[in-house]
Order: structure tokens, then sequence, then C-alpha cells
């Protein structure tokens, strides 16, 4: 019986070892979240953006949209009719000038609960690829507040939208965005592949950022090319997770026609470096 053990044992290493980015040796998990408690998110975790954030996307974004459910978070992006309670006739602000909410979903961030410093940032998840919609799997320097954005630094490991997914960077450099955009055409990836789920994964040191899919390089930062003459580098200190489910207007996407659209996302993981 002990030999059947230690072979099967054996077996469970070598085969985790040659799965992507698995390292005993290299990697810590120091946070976590498997969403296996059925309910709304843990509040020890996760914050909410609220209302009418950015990009002048059409959702308003609530708690209510976010549960977990069988082991997974769904957030959901839904038609929903109700009164703008920030509307404000006459109001040019895109945010206030709205008299009603068309639709709605979720933002979930760790912003003021957990940042994290260097490490391998991964998600598990089932993403709708089709044209309007927004998911995405994202970071932002934690001094946003002090230094707005794009200074704080952005750091896309999984966004999709227009038939594309896409692994981003963006950071300012002598008063311009700069972007490291790469972009992977739904068309060219396996029939069904929206319907599985597939992992995201950042690699991150003080020397470069890797962004992968499912294993295989998507986009690659050297660190050195974000640092500032004073020293300053947004990609050298703290940064928070975002979760969200977002709509596109751009490029006359038909966001209307395809609701709803879930985001699930198996687990959230944090490694830090073992040695």
């Amino acid at each position: 019986m002990m030999k059947t053990i230690s072979t099967l044992g054996l077996i469970l290493t070598v085969l985790l070892a040659a799965a992507p980015g698995w390292s005993a040796e290299k990697w810590k998990m120091v946070w976590h979240d498997e969403f296996d408690k059925n309910g709304p998110p843990d509040p020890a975790n996760w914050n909410y953006e609220q209302g009418f954030v950015r990009n002048k996307e059409p959702q308003w974004y609530q708690p209510e949209n976010a549960n977990c459910t069988n082991g997974l978070l769904v957030i959901e992006a839904r038609p929903e009719h109700k009164p703008n309670p920030l509307y404000v006739p006459g109001s040019r602000n895109w945010k206030t000038s709205r008299e009603w909410i068309e639709c709605t979903s979720a933002s979930l961030t760790t912003s003021a609960l957990h940042d994290f410093t260097y490490g391998k940032l991964e998600m598990r998840a089932r993403i709708d690829t089709r044209n309007g919609s927004w998911p995405a799997f994202w970071t932002l320097g934690s001094n946003i507040g002090d230094v707005g954005w794009p200074a704080c630094g952005e750091i896309d490991i999984m966004e999709a939208y227009t038939s594309n997914v896409l692994a981003n960077v963006d950071y300012k450099f002598h008063n311009d965005s700069v972007w490291s955009t790469v972009k992977k055409p739904t068309t060219t990836l396996p029939r069904n592949w929206s319907k599985k789920f597939h992992t995201w994964t950042m690699e991150w040191d003080d020397k470069k950022i890797d962004l992968l899919l499912d294993g295989k390089l998507m986009n690659h930062l050297d660190l050195a090319s974000a640092d500032k003459a004073d020293g300053g580098n947004p990609f050298r200190g703290p940064l928070y997770l975002i979760l969200n489910q977002a709509l596109r207007t751009q490029d006359g996407a038909p966001w209307q026609s395809i609701l709803p659209v879930r985001f699930e996302v198996d687990w959230v993981r944090v490694y830090q470096r073992a040695n």
C-alpha cells in the first residue's frame, strides 16, 4: 500500500511539474480565492466599483451582478431598466447626463484590501468573446489616488473585445501614455475556445513583466524601459487586482443584442518566489 501511494505521488509530481508555470521550488501561494462558497464574493477579498465608471461604457456597476455558485464567481452583464440616481438634467458629464440605466454589471477590485509587489498573478476563467463583450482581469497601481492614471501603471493580464484577446501594459513616460499591446484574433483560436476555461498569468519581478495565456507568452515588458530619470517606475511598487465584465460601444459593437453576458472565474491566485 505504501509503495502504491508513493508511486501515485511520484506520478502526480511529474504531472504537476509538466503543467505550464508550475514549480514547487519557485513559487509559494500567498493569496487566493477559489469562490467555493455560494453567495456574494468574500468581502475580505473584494470591493466593488459602483455606477458609471469609465470609457463611457453603457453598464452601471453594482454588487448584485457578482455571485459565487458551484465553485465559480459569475459576473453577469444583463439588461436592467431603472433611473440613474446621479442624473442631472442638462448635464454634459456622461455619468450624470443619462436619465436611465439600461444595463448593469459588476466590477470587483482588491483595492484597499490586498495589493501585491512582484510575483505570479493567475486566473482560470471562461470568457464571452462575442462582439460587444469586454471582460478583463487587470491591475492598477495602488498609488492611483495620488498620481492618477496612467502614471499609476495599468496591466491588462486579460481583456477581450472586437474579436481579439489582448495582453497590454500601459504607463506614463515623458507626459505620454505608452502602450504595449498584443492582440490574438479569436479567428486564430481553436473551435469552441470561448466555451472552455483558460488560464491567464502574469509573471512579474524587478526585471520584467511576462503575460501568458495557457502557458504561452503573449506580451513581455523590460521594466527598465519604464524607468524615469527620477528613478520612478509604476511597476516597481504595489498594485491591486480588478475583475470586471464591461460592454463595448466603440466600433459599433452590438452590445444590446448579446445580453446577458457572463464572465465565469474558477479561481484567482497570487504566488511569490519561495527562495
